[in-house]
Parts: structure tokens; sequence; C-alpha cells
């Protein structure tokens, strides 16, 4: 049986609004927001020469931290603005480079509860079935 996912609550412009809020040393481009829709949220990320680790692909680090990024950002998308909803784990897998240039992450509700979110979270370049990285992200979410 498979569980069904709500409908977003947030719009992507609401989203972008919340992010350069609550991050003020971000501009708007670093929250490009591409897809919304039940469950899901399809986030594009530019490469940055500070990124970059030898070798010039994308460093772990930045890695995790769009995957976090979208994460976060779907679970708001479908719960509303909740800034205290906080990461309390994250597991990633580097399957293959990422290189110099824009990368997507692909957020998937796996499950929205009271207390816990879980999100599936899958980086990528040109092609979605050729997945860069993979990541399982649980946030805990404050009384609602």
């Amino acid at each position: 049986m498979t569980a069904t996912m709500p409908d977003p609550v947030l719009t992507a412009d609401q989203l972008v609004d919340f992010f350069c809020e609550a991050f003020p040393d971000q501009d708007r481009s670093a929250h490009d927001f591409v897809e919304i829709k039940s469950g899901f949220l399809r986030l594009r990320h530019s490469a940055e020469h500070s990124m970059l680790r030898p070798g010039g692909i994308i460093s772990g680090p930045t890695q995790m931290a769009v995957v976090d990024r979208a994460a976060y950002a779907v679970i708001l998308a479908h719960i509303g603005i909740v800034p205290m909803a906080v990461t309390s784990n994250l597991n990633i897998s580097f399957l293959r480079g990422v290189e110099a240039r824009d990368f997507f992450a692909d957020a998937s509700l796996i499950k929205l509860g009271r207390r816990l979110a879980t999100v599936d979270v899958r980086l990528w370049q040109d092609d979605p079935s050729k997945i860069a990285a993979q990541s399982t992200v649980t946030y805990a979410l404050p009384e609602r």
C-alpha cells in the first residue's frame, strides 16, 4: 500500500522568498526550484569555482549542502514555512563525479509524519537516470 503525498502548499517563489530571508548571504539564484509537485521538488544548482575540489569536480561538502537544501525545501513546500525544522540525519553515497556545470537535486518525500520527515534526494547531470549521488535525509519537525 502506497501512502498518498499531500499537494504542495507553497510555490517556488514563496520558497525562494523564505530562503533569501532565512539565509541573507545567498541571492535568489542560489534557490532555483524548477519543479514542485505532490511529494517532489527539483532544484537546479549552478557550479561556481569555490565549489570545486582538485580534479575540477563539485566537492562532497557542496553536494551535501545542496542535498540538505533540497530536502528542507521539499518538506517546507508541503507543510508551509516551519523554520525550525532541522536535519536529524543525512546519509549520502557519492556514485560518480559531478562536473563543474549545472546539476540537479530531485527530492522525493518518503514519509511526512507529525514529528519526522524522510526524503530521498538524488543528484544528477544531463540524465536523471545517471545518478551522481543518492542521499536519505531525515528532518525533525517541531510541533505545528
